[in-house]
């Protein structure tokens, strides 16, 4: 069973109007007896092998976003990332000799004349 891609997405910002954005391919390689269960279950789902693999793919994404340990870990990265950026800013003012950007919490200003 194989799909053709005759028919030009509805837009470059949807694929087949299925309100996918911009599209990328991906190559998977799977072994035989994969690929042809794949084949049976699109084609008893009257989808194609493409669209079965984005609702596949969609799952997976919507299991780990409630995992724990991949939580944890997407903060262990943000802060990662937060520290290489504060030290990339410092660096930059260093460089220009102007002070560096100091994040401090945001208070209300005191009225003057007290």
């Amino acid at each position: 069973m194989s799909e053709s891609n005759t028919t030009p997405p509805a837009s470059a910002a949807s694929a087949n109007g299925l309100g996918y954005g911009p599209i990328k391919p991906l190559a998977v390689r799977l072994n035989e007896s994969t690929r042809t269960q794949l084949d049976i279950i699109a084609q008893l789902g009257d989808r194609t092998v493409t669209d079965e693999v984005r609702l596949a793919i969609e799952a997976w994404i919507d299991k780990a976003r409630t995992d724990p340990h991949i939580q944890r870990r997407a903060k262990d990265v943000r802060d990662e990332i937060e520290r290489e950026a504060t030290g990339k800013r410092d660096a930059i003012a260093a460089i220009f000799n102007a002070p560096p950007v100091v994040k401090t919490p945001r208070t209300p200003a005191k009225p003057q004349g007290t």
